[in-house]
């Protein structure tokens, strides 16, 4: 089970980047996809995520707008187009996911009907990020 970020880079104030997540090793169907942040010298923050099941998405609030998030089956990735892009959205950008699939007993799984986007504790796995930096 894997995820990888890739699709950083450096570019100009106002310019957009897009990253893309690809899962290997299990598909995205029932999971929930969450992109998050890191700056230098600050904590890791949710940015958006989306279910795949149900195409339900979520962004955090100074982000709407800019950030759109989306999933790809065929491909098994999700990627996330950032557009007019600001100095202040230099980070590394993490991919990270979790089923909505909860196992109630060795045969029986339930559906979890409600999660917080941005709790990083929510998420089983992780990729390794990717840089995105953009100059002033």
């Amino acid at each position: 089970v894997q995820l990888q970020a890739s699709g950083g880079g450096f570019v100009r104030r106002g310019r957009t980047l897009r990253l893309s997540c690809a899962a290997s090793g299990f598909t995205l169907d029932y999971n929930v996809i969450g992109w998050f942040r890191q700056a230098p010298g600050k904590e890791r923050e949710g940015t958006s995520c989306i279910s795949d099941r149900d195409g339900t998405a979520y962004f955090s609030d100074s982000l709407k707008g800019r950030f759109t998030i989306a999933t790809d089956d065929a491909m098994n990735t999700v990627d996330l187009q950032m557009n007019s892009l600001k100095p202040e959205d230099t980070a590394v950008y993490y991919c990270a996911a979790f089923s909505r699939l909860i196992p109630v007993d060795t045969r029986r799984k339930r559906w979890l009907p409600d999660f917080h986007c941005g709790d990083l504790s929510t998420y089983d796995f992780w990729g390794q990020g990717t840089l995105v930096t953009v100059s002033s």
